[in-house]
């Protein structure tokens, strides 16, 4: 019988959330003073980043807020801002008359795939000056194991 590895300890995994969480905010404070986020917040974005993964249909508020890490009143608020922007629109639920779903209009999809070939080409950036294509690939096992492990929201 093989030899088990030894379980992490709390001050092990301690040291390895400190560093996950304190490379991220490292990351994420370069990525949003560049240019592409002057139109639109990474907040902002992400939203309509999101809202472009969903289906055709869109996405009720609670659905669309699983994926992001705002507060509920914090995005019906967003969502109120990128409504008269005219980057979302708010359509009734086919499936559900009573439900809204939140949906791009043509204008945010636009500037959703616009600032998002920009932020790609700046990610890329960012993450191909510290990490190799091999290493890359393994940060990305490595927090799906981590997030699988978790399970969903």
């Amino acid at each position: 019988m093989a030899d088990q590895p030894e379980p992490p300890n709390v001050r092990e995994t301690a040291l390895a959330w400190e560093s996950l969480f304190r490379c991220q905010v490292t990351i994420m404070r370069r990525l949003q003073t560049l240019p592409d986020f002057r139109e639109l917040n990474m907040r902002e974005y992400d939203v309509l980043f999101n809202l472009k993964r969903a289906p055709d249909c869109g996405l009720r508020l609670g659905d669309l807020n699983e994926h992001l890490l705002l507060s509920q009143p914090s995005l019906s608020r967003m969502i109120d801002r990128l409504v008269t922007r005219g980057l979302v629109a708010r359509i009734a639920d086919p499936a559900d008359a009573r439900a809204v779903l939140i949906t791009l209009t043509e204008a945010g999809a636009e500037v959703q795939q616009r600032i998002g070939r920009a932020h790609v080409r700046h990610i890329n950036e960012v993450m191909a000056e510290g990490l190799s294509r091999d290493e890359l690939c393994q940060l990305r096992r490595l927090t799906q194991a981590l997030s699988d492990s978790v399970g969903p929201s």
